[in-house]
Parts: C-alpha cells; structure tokens; sequence
C-alpha cells in the first residue's frame, strides 16, 4: 500500500476532509495496493460525505480482506494487529450501521417480534446476525420449492391427533426401552455406499433407532408392539416411493450426543418430530432456527437445510421421526418423482435413502 497516499488519508480524516480522504484512499484502490485498513478509509471517507452505499461497499471490500488473511499464528506481529484493528473497525461500523438502520425502520413503523417475521429474519441476514442457509440435498433436487427451515402448523392439520396420542406412544416406547438390544445405531455401514458424512456417527449407538417402517416397507414385528403408535400415524401423508420411502422410527439419543451439522437426501419431502422423552438441555437447529425440544410438541422442517442436534443432559433423548411428501407437490408431481425413483433402482443405480 502506498504509504505517502494512506499517510494523507488518514491525515484528512483526522482534520475532517473527507473529500480529501476519499480521493487518496481511492488512488490505493485504483493502484491495486488496497488492503483492509485502506478499504476501512474509505468506508469513513464516504460515510462522512453521507455516501453510505459507498460506505458499505467499502467495508464489504475490508471485510473481504481480512477474511482472505491466513490465520493469525501464521502473520507477523504487526500483521497481527493490523488486522486485529481492521476487524474491530468492521464490528463498529457494521454496529453504528445497524442501530441507524434499525432506528430508521422503527420511526417507518417497524416493530420487533410484531412486524413481518420474514422481514425481521431478512434484516438479520441484512445485518450479519444471520446468514443465508438453503437446501443442499445430497441425492435429487426438486426446484422451484421454498426455502423454510421449521413449516408452519397450518399446512398440517393432522398434528393435532399425532400430538393427542403422545401418552400412548410414549407408553409403547418405554416398553421397547427395557430392551436395549431392539434399537440399532441410525447410521450403519453399507457396502454399497462410499462413507461420506458424519462418519462419527457411523454404526454409533449413541444416535439409534427402531423402525416401524423402513425404506417404504412396514417392520411387521415391530409394528406389532406399537399398534397405538401406527394408528396414530393413519392419516399422515407419508412420502411413499417403493423400496424407498416412507421410513418412521423412534429415534434415540443418549446423553451427551451431538449429532453434527448434516443434510438429507432430497428436497421432496419434510421430516416430523413428535418429541416423547425429552431431558433437559434437548436442543434442535434447522439453519438459523435453534429450538428447546419439548415432549409432545411437534414441528415439520426441511432436512436439506442444515440441520443438527444435541442431548446435554444425562439422560435419553427419544422422539418420532417420519417423513412426509412436501405439501408444494401437486399429485402429479408425486406420483412421478415416485416413478423416477423406482426406474432409478430397477435400473440399478439406486440405493435408499435414510431420512436424516
């Protein structure tokens, strides 16, 4: 960077000149010889002569800077604390921006935790107090679908009586708890398959489930203990592919899990919890969304936003899990994502997934 040019900069600012400011900062950046410091100037040169698109496009170019920096123990010193005072320099500017933006929105009628939920989550992300997540499925996207984390009840009016029958299926769980050889670790090693992903939790018992229907087909034996449950489950609109979907289980896990930041393997459906022993310290997220899980309270969400999941207490987790088909779908576009899928494995090409 040029030293005699960021030298006038800075002495510009100091004397309140921020035309003066900006030109010298700007000749760095025409130069090529702008770093994060530089960009920083500018941004306080532009914000001075009330150029905030200016402004913030300059912290955005400072910003950029100091996150393309190695780590920090592999700078010098110096290096060290110049970038140390370029990021203390974006927090107060990113601060000073959001308190003016947040005031100017209020005095326009805006109300947080009242106003547009949307709204407020895009000026989260408009703020750097979110970022953006989206669907990445591991195995088939389906465009054109919404981007929602947790689904609003309203698209489920069935919940109701999955929630009305969290004591009987609860009642039928503890009964198959007393037999700790009926659950199976969640994740369990397939020839078949590269081991991608979440290899910690690879044939790990601490995140197990038993099935009452897997990969489409009902697991008569086990249905067998849990004829409350599976009647509970009648009118759910179960994401049906042959030799596929739908997969229902109560998934457990034990204390002190975590189960790591992952995504599912396709965007066509959504998958339900119904929370059934739940611990204290249960906690779940779904991209920016990280809820306290309570038993007998469902939620839907979509499984190709990342998601994870954590058991900090010392006791078992165990919920419901299934998979239905996303309600955006018309009848038509079930039937042939279905019928992709069966000409994908009758092709042998295929492989079930899990709904995790």
């Amino acid at each position: 960077m040029s030293l005699s040019h960021a030298q006038a900069g800075i002495d510009a600012l100091r004397r309140g000149d921020a035309r003066t400011a900006r030109e010298s900062f700007e000749r760095i950046v025409a130069a090529g010889q702008a770093d994060a410091s530089a960009y920083l100037g500018l941004a306080y040169a532009c914000a001075g002569l009330k150029d905030r698109p200016a402004a913030l496009a300059a912290v955005d170019r400072a910003l950029a800077a100091v996150n393309a920096a190695p780590p920090p123990n592999q700078l010098p010193a110096e290096l060290r604390q110049e970038i140390s005072r370029a990021e203390s320099m974006c927090e107060r500017y990113a601060a000073q921006f959001e308190t003016f933006l947040r005031e100017r929105l209020a005095a326009r009628g805006f109300v947080e935790g009242r106003s547009s939920a949307r709204f407020s989550d895009s000026l989260d992300i408009q703020t750097g107090r979110k970022r953006v997540y989206l669907q990445e499925p591991r195995q088939y996207f389906f465009p054109e679908l919404p981007q929602i984390q947790f689904y609003a009840r309203t698209h489920f009016p069935w919940l109701d009586k999955l929630e009305a029958a969290t004591d009987d299926i609860r009642a039928e769980l503890i009964e198959i708890l007393k037999e700790d050889s009926a659950f199976t670790p969640y994740i369990e090693f397939n020839p078949r398959l590269p081991q991608t992903g979440n290899l910690d939790m690879l044939n790990n018992p601490a995140w197990s489930a038993f099935y009452l229907w897997k990969h489409g087909e009902l697991v008569a034996q086990n249905a067998a203990r849990c004829p409350m449950t599976v009647n509970a489950l009648a009118d759910v609109p179960f994401a049906r592919v042959k030799n596929r979907s739908p997969s229902a289980l109560f998934s457990l896990l034990r204390p002190g899990a975590h189960i790591p930041p992952h995504t599912g393997e396709v965007n066509t459906r959504l998958i339900c919890h119904l929370p059934l022993v739940v611990p204290e310290k249960c906690r779940f997220r779904v991209g920016n969304d990280t809820r306290a899980v309570a038993e007998g309270k469902a939620w839907v969400f979509d499984d190709t936003i990342e998601h994870e999941a954590w058991n900090d207490s010392d006791r078992t987790r165990v919920i419901l899990l299934f998979e239905i088909w996303r309600p955006e779908l018309t009848l038509e576009e079930r039937a042939l994502v279905s019928a992709m899928f069966e000409a994908i494995d009758e092709y042998g090409g295929g492989q079930p997934p899990v709904p995790i």
